[in-house]
């Protein structure tokens, strides 16, 4: 194995904290993942992890030389991708991350869209709620919706995530229209608890007051596919993205409540490791994705 070989093998056994899971992801076998880190260590002179039965973590040492072969290796495919980029466009790998409702209703068919412009470009595309450190999982850009934490990251704005309030035509024939915001307080309300966590609902009034009315209902949830569902079964109000919810809207099975009535509307953005020295296969892809989220983009069928 070559020096580069096992620096990728390293610093995926480090990130995975298995040399079977990085023997999967780098299609080769434990035994192999395992000989290339002892190889690392005896050329260092020094231990680089801890191994256990609970998995392997990095030595001090370890820790400094990931970060370090991160940097290099990173570099050797921005390096590699240079000339595909200047001949042929995009090439290499791009991995994105999204959150995961955004990233299957949205993102998906944009990527496909993308990946059948650029055939020499291949993605990793990974969905996750949760917060991803995009130097910890080699990510080169992820999507990102509402406000963005001061970091060091660099970030490209892509437009904005408007909500609408919904509801089942049987739901409101069986409980009635809520005329005002106010009215909420009396009818069932379904929670998205990543956003709606306190169940206080803001409205913006046409005159430009905001409203913040108190809800309950009987469902609370991290999941916006769950939310969608209970709405279109008729269990309750539901605020939903309009990608979210556009699909269900066109075909009638949800309509839009209070409509005179403004919801907040989040931000989004493309972000990436560095604002420095970005990788042109990076700002291709956000360039590009900035295009199709011009304008009212959550009203289109992606």
């Amino acid at each position: 194995m070559d020096r580069f070989q096992v620096m990728q093998v390293f610093v995926r056994v480090v990130e995975t904290g298995s040399f079977s899971k990085a023997a999967l992801e780098l299609g080769t076998t434990q035994p192999t993942a395992t000989k290339a880190v002892a190889e690392a260590e005896r050329h260092l002179g020094a231990r680089l992890l801890h191994r256990s039965t609970r998995g392997v973590t990095p030595t001090e040492a370890g820790a400094l030389y990931h970060e370090r072969c991160k940097a290099i290796l990173r570099a050797l495919e921005d390096a590699e991708n240079l000339t595909g980029l200047v001949q042929e466009g995009a090439t290499g790998t791009l991995r994105i991350n999204s959150s995961v409702a955004f990233g299957r209703r949205v993102l998906t068919p944009l990527v496909l869209r993308y990946m059948a412009e650029h055939p020499r470009l291949q993605i990793d595309l990974g969905f996750d709620d949760r917060y991803v450190d995009l130097v910890e999982h080699g990510v080169d850009v992820a999507i990102r919706i509402g406000r963005l934490a001061d970091s060091g990251l660099g970030a490209r704005h892509l437009g904005i995530n408007p909500w609408v309030l919904t509801a089942a035509p049987a739901y409101l024939a069986a409980r009635g229209r809520p005329a005002a915001p106010a009215d909420l307080s009396a009818h069932a309300c379904l929670i998205y608890s990543s956003v709606q966590g306190d169940a206080r609902w803001l409205l913006h009034a046409p005159g430009g007051a905001d409203e913040s009315v108190p809800v309950r209902g009987p469902l609370r949830t991290n999941n916006l596919s769950t939310i969608l569902a209970a709405c279109r079964a008729g269990m309750g109000l539901a605020m939903l993205p309009w990608y979210v919810a556009r699909e269900s809207v066109v075909e009638g099975h949800i309509v839009p409540v209070l409509q005179d009535h403004a919801l907040p509307a989040q931000e989004m953005h493309a972000v990436f490791p560095s604002p420095k020295l970005v990788p042109a296969k990076v700002t291709g892809f956000i360039a590009w994705l900035q295009q199709q989220l011009d304008g009212p983009w959550w009203t289109r069928a992606f």
